[in-house]
């Protein structure tokens, strides 16, 4: 089950798999795929990791576009884990993803992992304005209407860990859209010192987008 939220008069829909809809757009956006994260740690640090996170992450995304019928695509910046991540990718996924943007308005905002233009079919972009709304990698403060990502923001609940949106009266935090992403706690003051009181946490990693007050403190 989604969730039904209100950004700068726009009707927008958080999707339990942290993908945002926005049906008047037919606009799918989602954050920090961090695509080629495995290829990078093993690059870097030595550190070896299962390389199936990629086509796992490209599986979910193309359920959702196929799922919410999208014709416009916005990736919110860290879509690759580093530069070289796009050149590391199985043929296979490379060929994947060039299967998914063909067709659609796919928009790669830069991020700070992947700042600069890479050789991936579809547009790049720092930031995009649509209506109301202003899309862009990393929220910025006393912004309004503004969708952005970066943090990897999580909740406890129950016990356990989920990734969530977070969202108030100006801004919109979307989750981590990848399968390698760890996450930022909302109590953290990197995320408290964003969102206004009152701000939602809408849980999302299950089969329903749920949504309760943020977290404030540990």
């Amino acid at each position: 089950m989604t969730l039904a939220l209100v950004l700068a008069g726009e009707s927008l829909i958080a999707r339990p798999s942290g993908a945002l809809f926005w049906p008047d757009q037919q606009l799918l956006c989602v954050s920090d795929l961090h695509l080629g994260k495995s290829g990078r740690m093993a690059r870097r640090a030595g550190t070896l990791l299962p390389p199936y996170e990629t086509r796992e992450t490209l599986l979910r995304l193309e359920a959702e576009i196929e799922s919410t019928g999208a014709r416009r695509v916005i990736c919110l910046g860290d879509s690759f884990d580093d530069s070289a991540a796009l050149d590391g990718l199985d043929v296979d996924d490379r060929l994947w993803l060039t299967r998914l943007i063909a067709g659609r308005d796919w928009i790669w905002i830069a991020g700070n992992h992947d700042a600069g233009p890479l050789d991936v079919a579809g547009s790049h972009r720092a930031e995009v304005h649509l209506g109301a709304l202003t899309f862009r990698h990393i929220a910025e403060p006393g912004a309004k209407g503004e969708v952005s990502g970066h943090y990897h923001p999580k909740a406890r609940l129950a016990g356990k860990a989920w990734r969530c949106f977070l969202a108030d009266a100006g801004r919109l935090i979307l989750p981590a859209f990848g399968t390698y992403t760890g996450g930022l706690w909302c109590h953290d003051p990197a995320l408290t010192g964003l969102m206004q009181p009152g701000a939602l946490a809408v849980l999302c990693g299950g089969t329903v987008a749920r949504a309760i007050p943020m977290p404030r403190r540990p």
